[in-house]
């Protein structure tokens, strides 16, 4: 059977971030896709003009009601814009522990525009750490939520990392794709220790939703049985993918999104 996956994260009505991203990636992976919306963004690929939140017992409701009827074999977690919501998907979530849950610390879109208030890093950690099988924060957010220095290398990428193990994630992969180099290197930190994953860097401007794709296609992976190593070789693939078909959209005048159904097909 084709597998159900869950996005519980904002909306991008440009379409290429946030819930939108991940269903065309769960789609085009092969699964089935739901989604459950947080917040309401006015954004395009320039820049982000609004955030509207829903409250945060309706995005609880939400969760709920798809656990009341459909069995869920994965959950992407993108965008909670309060604290109060990440409690309360995380309380939530809390009663349906059966299935992988990838976190994808969403605090900022590309262009740099903040999407969630000052307090959201340490509920995520509080909360959504301890039931999260992955979290993938980029090097900024990872930065943010241990409370770090910006690392500038792999070196201090490595550095890094034992801080959010020791705030209670299982496993990190630290994106490295805002660091320089021929090659875009995320490392996956564990109890197993350390694994490098790594792929060619691909010159083009639309890299908009590349966190969303990545953290969708992991968790789309998961779901069709994969396991982790495995999964994340997998969505790096689709990413590399997605990215090299993006130059034959023509989505705006900005940081343009990626194409989703190309890495599908390739």
């Amino acid at each position: 059977m084709i597998p159900n996956v869950l996005s519980i994260a904002g909306s991008d009505p440009s379409g290429g971030a946030g819930i939108q991203a991940d269903l065309k990636t769960f789609a085009a992976i092969g699964c089935y896709g739901m989604a459950v919306v947080t917040a309401l963004t006015a954004q395009n690929t320039q820049g982000v003009a609004g955030v509207h939140v829903p409250p945060a017992d309706f995005v609880a409701l939400q969760i709920a009601t798809i656990f009341d009827d459909i069995n869920v074999a994965a959950i992407k977690i993108g965008l909670l814009p309060s604290a109060e919501i990440v409690e309360a998907v995380a309380k939530e979530l809390a009663r349906h522990k059966a299935c992988p849950i990838v976190l994808d610390p969403v605090l900022a879109a590309t262009s740099g525009d903040a999407l969630s208030a000052g307090d959201v890093p340490s509920a995520l950690v509080k909360y959504l750490f301890p039931l999260a099988t992955l979290v993938t924060p980029n090097i900024a957010e990872g930065a943010r939520l241990a409370d770090c220095a910006l690392p500038l290398n792999l070196a201090e990428v490595r550095l890094l990392a034992p801080s959010l193990l020791e705030k209670g994630a299982r496993a990190v992969l630290l994106k490295g794709g805002h660091l320089e180099g021929e090659s875009a290197d995320d490392l996956l930190f564990d109890a197993a220790g350390e694994t490098l994953f790594s792929a060619p860097r691909i010159a083009t401007k639309n890299t908009h939703g590349t966190g969303c794709a990545l953290s969708s296609a992991i968790a789309a992976y998961l779901a069709k049985g994969l396991d982790l190593i495995e999964a994340i070789k997998a969505a790096k693939v689709f990413l590399t993918a997605a990215l090299k078909g993006a130059d034959a959209l023509s989505v705006g005048k900005g940081h343009g999104p990626l194409n989703h159904v190309y890495a599908g097909k390739d």
